[in-house]
């Protein structure tokens, strides 16, 4: 009976530390498996129909080995890009981000609507714009697409394209003073330029 009695003691004293150890395992796995980050984009006061069909996109390291962690969202808005950057730009002033006005913003070119921000060790940038109506390549070549109704092609066409990317400032090479060009910082040409011919005829000398 003393065996039984302890061993069903251990049983039960094994089943709670599992219990117990288990709760906190799945949380803790859930955090490095979850970037917080994107927890911060779920808690944006966006509303609905600027947020659909969202889709996330992660890469780098965490703790910046090699590389920095990149956090990609891209999502579908029912209404037009400007009313989206607006209904954006409202909700991440809300959550304390701020406007940034940096160079190479966008690095490149973009149309419609783009915005850098930032709020502590983070850099975030908006980028709204119309969506892309063209169907993608089949095997390389076009895909050819039957002439559908005016109508319903507008409103397949109709909407924004919302894109945000955030990344740490320490790897944001837009918060690192960029090199001068200033001419007077590069000191004297070492190989000054020939005014004249050198192949001249040499200069007499007195007799």
């Amino acid at each position: 009976m003393r065996e039984r009695r302890r061993l069903r003691m251990g049983v039960l004293a094994l089943v709670s530390v599992l219990l117990l150890g288990a709760v906190p395992l799945y949380f803790g796995i859930r955090t490095l498996s979850r970037d917080p980050v994107f927890d911060t984009l779920d808690a944006l006061d966006v509303p609905g129909w600027a947020a659909e069909k969202t889709v996330d996109d992660v890469s780098g390291s965490r703790w910046c080995l090699l590389d920095c962690r990149l956090r990609e969202r891209t999502a579908s808005s029912q209404r037009s890009p400007q009313e989206t950057a607006e209904a954006y730009e409202r909700a991440l002033t809300a959550d304390g981000w701020r406007p940034w006005q940096v160079t190479r913003c966008p690095e490149q070119q973009a149309k419609g609507s783009y915005t850098c921000w930032r709020r502590d060790e983070l850099t975030l940038d908006l980028w709204v714009r119309e969506p892309s109506c063209v169907p993608p390549p089949v095997d390389g070549a076009p895909a050819i697409v039957p002439s559908p109704d005016p109508s319903t092609a507008a409103e397949q066409c109709s909407g924004s394209l919302v894109s945000v990317k955030v990344r740490n400032a320490i790897d944001d090479e837009r918060t690192r003073p960029q090199p001068s060009t200033d001419p007077s910082l590069t000191g004297e040409d070492p190989f000054p330029t020939v005014s004249e011919d050198p192949l001249q005829e040499p200069t007499p000398s007195p007799s």
